[in-house]
């Protein structure tokens, strides 16, 4: 008889749990849910290899969100077309910019930096390979997504031929 009395105290309990479970696994739309602000661009100086050195652009920005809720997993990446690449742009190293474990609170933002995986690559100096003819200047497009929601473009631009994030330098200062 106790055993019959426990059944519906345990579906109810799991019927209680199930819906806690779909409240927190509502879809997301991250063009309504995020904001891109302060986007810098620059070219970093990756590690010289064989004699000679790379160069691969990246892009620095402020991701804030204006949802009214926390939100968990936030991932950003971006894409560096060049003009002559067409259907094939330089990828990016994917960003986590927030977990369950350390979400992204309402109105709260966070710094962000993408760095793309292709590279150019020669013998001369990195301030160099900028003025190079044969250089191409690649614009960035910066995508992000929550959770496992659809990726949403929320900003682009031209990628700047600097060497180093903007101020990076007077950090080295004295």
């Amino acid at each position: 008889m106790a055993r019959a009395a426990a059944r519906p105290r345990a579906l109810a309990a799991c019927a209680a749990l199930a819906l806690l479970a779909a409240a927190g696994c509502r879809s997301h739309d991250a063009a309504r849910e995020l904001a891109v602000s302060d986007v810098q661009t620059y070219w970093i100086v990756d590690s010289p290899q064989a004699g000679e050195n790379y160069v691969a652009p990246a892009v620095r920005f402020r991701l804030k969100n204006v949802s009214g809720e926390t939100i968990g997993s936030v991932q950003a990446r971006a894409r560096f077309p060049a003009p002559d690449q067409g259907e094939e742009p330089w990828g990016s190293i994917q960003e986590q910019v927030s977990t369950w474990q350390r979400p992204l609170l309402a109105g709260k933002e966070a710094v962000v930096t993408v760095r793309s995986a292709g590279r150019y690559h020669a013998k001369a100096e990195p301030e160099a390979i900028l003025r190079s003819p044969g250089f191409k200047d690649p614009r960035v497009e910066i995508y992000v997504r929550i959770g496992s929601s659809n990726w949403a473009k929320l900003g682009e631009g031209a990628v700047e031929r600097r060497i180093g994030a903007p101020g990076a330098l007077d950090l080295a200062k004295p």
